[in-house]
């Protein structure tokens, strides 16, 4: 029997609850938009957002953005030879700071992963560890160890890697958990030792996962490396910083170009990298 208009019409007069969700379930609902629209409100109320501040913010930033046109370029090697220290500082803290955070997140992640590791308080308090970890930002870190070690590029490697052991040992650990048992338990059955079949079962299996997160976050923490460098962690940021404090707002723009384009040939080739040993083949993205 085919559904007619009329059919729907008298069905949904007859039986009007079978068309709509329940009442707990409409209340719920009005309940959570509600409390959404409330919170949304509040906060444009509390951060005094207005359209005539908003309009006042965008033609200060036009000015900015007319300060620094033309670009500035430099016009001797000596003048442009700090330029180039500070990216290549930048971009040593990010390199360093990636791969001492993977050297320490690489063992430790074997401990959070329950195919590995079957003692569940261990397995919680380790866990329980990468989340403290995690809440510090990178940036409150290099205040730390600023204060700790110093002006310089050291207290933003150290603050890299800090805040990676955590972010890593738990992608790494979570990768560990999402691998098959099959060809562990093959290594197994041809009489394999427990750390033969993590090395020859779970491994091959995880590595392409770990690579990839490596050279993202490598790429991530550029950035952050340039932000560091701003509280006094040494590379490019400080140069940045000092520019911007000076008003020197057209050496200020030719320096975040150079920082743009560090982080694309970055991309670029980490992109290639990730191809290479995923074996994607997709190299022209």
């Amino acid at each position: 029997m085919s559904l007619t208009e009329d059919r729907i019409t008298a069905a949904r007069a007859a039986h009007p609850g079978a068309f709509r969700a329940p009442l707990s379930v409409r209340l719920r609902r009005a309940a959570g938009w509600t409390l959404f629209t409330g919170l949304f409100v509040y906060c444009l109320w509390a951060f005094d957002f207005s359209p005539a501040r908003i309009w006042t913010g965008l033609q200060r930033f036009g000015d900015v953005l007319g300060f620094m046109f033309p670009p500035y370029v430099w016009s001797s090697w000596e003048e442009f030879w700090p330029i180039l220290e500070g990216l290549g500082e930048t971009l040593s803290m990010a390199f360093l700071g990636t791969l001492l955070g993977a050297v320490v997140a690489f063992p430790v992640s074997f401990l959070g992963a329950k195919n590995i590791n079957r003692l569940g308080v261990l397995r919680l308090g380790v866990r329980r560890g990468y989340d403290v970890i995690r809440a510090f930002e990178t940036l409150i870190l290099a205040l730390i160890f600023i204060r700790a070690f110093g002006l310089g590029p050291l207290a933003g490697i150290l603050a890299i890697a800090v805040s990676e052991i955590g972010t890593f040992a738990k992608l790494f650990s979570e990768a560990i958990e999402n691998t098959s048992d099959r060809p562990v338990d093959g290594v197994k059955a041809s009489g394999g030792s427990r750390l033969q079949q993590i090395r020859f079962g779970t491994l091959p299996q995880v590595m392409p996962v770990i690579w990839s997160v490596l050279l993202y976050n490598f790429e991530s923490n550029v950035r952050s490396g340039t932000i560091l460098g701003i509280v006094g962690a040494g590379g490019i940021g400080f140069l940045l910083s000092d520019r911007i404090a000076a008003y020197r707002w057209n050496e200020a723009w030719s320096i975040i170009f150079l920082i743009i384009a560090m982080v694309y040939v970055i991309d670029y080739l980490s992109g290639l990298i990730r191809a290479r040993i995923i074996g994607t083949g997709e190299l022209s993205r």
